[in-house]
């Protein structure tokens, strides 16, 4: 069983990761690509409004740029997967397609729309504080966000339910690091389109991956193990 199970979470994990990377080729590189442009020509020129003469300059096929991407993708599709299945395994409800979905966007939820009330996807070129301390907020945020979904999903208590919620809301309340604000070398409406894209395609991810897990896991798995 735990041979299926893996087989079942790393197989929905490399088709999550598979499709997210075909999709960022249309949507998050090219403004990567953009944003690099802008920060290589404003270093260059020591200021930042000669790099609009070259936008655009930096769009171009890069192979291994895509490979690393797209092993990346992979990489961590699968250990969603495997932590996604793990969970619906250990929380006992029934797993099929519809559920699984349901999972993919808790984890969206969690590990996504949570952490990037706080720290929003970023462009090359944006000031950020230390990593390790993103790093820390970011898992702080992450996993009680997933708490408090699991409470509101399973609990039988109230209390628990507000206990998870109030502990999901602490991070935010104390507030992600952030650096000292200074002029970014990106435009503004560019970061913002990246956010928004990012997070896009992130839902997708989630959606893929909690459906493939669901399916799967209702097809490898004995009945008496989900």
């Amino acid at each position: 069983m735990f041979g299926r199970l893996v087989l079942a979470a790393v197989t929905a994990g490399v088709l999550a990761g598979a499709a997210v990377s075909v999709v960022q080729q249309v949507t998050t590189v090219p403004l990567i690509l953009s944003a690099e442009v802008y920060e290589v020509a404003a270093e260059a020129a020591g200021h930042a409004g000669h790099a609009a003469a070259h936008a655009g300059a930096g769009f171009g096929f890069d192979a291994a740029r895509v490979g690393l991407t797209v092993l990346t993708n992979l990489v961590i599709g699968s250990g969603y997967g495997l932590l996604l299945a793990a969970a619906m395994l250990l929380i006992g409800a029934p797993v099929n397609l519809r559920r699984g979905v349901l999972w993919g966007a808790g984890g969206f939820v969690a590990f996504t729309l949570a952490p990037a009330f706080g720290l929003p996807p970023e462009l090359p070129g944006t000031a950020t504080a230390e990593l390790a301390a993103r790093q820390a907020w970011w898992l702080a945020a992450a996993l009680t966000a997933a708490a408090a979904l699991l409470a509101a999903a399973f609990a039988r208590r109230p209390a628990w339910v507000i206990a998870a919620l109030a502990v999901a809301a602490l991070p935010h309340l104390i507030g992600a690091p952030h650096a000292e604000p200074v002029g970014s070398l990106t435009p503004p409406e560019l970061a913002a389109r990246f956010a928004a894209v990012s997070i896009g395609v992130a839902a997708l991810f989630w959606a893929v991956l909690g459906a493939a897990c669901g399916a799967l896991m209702s097809r490898l798995l004995p009945d008496d193990a989900r």
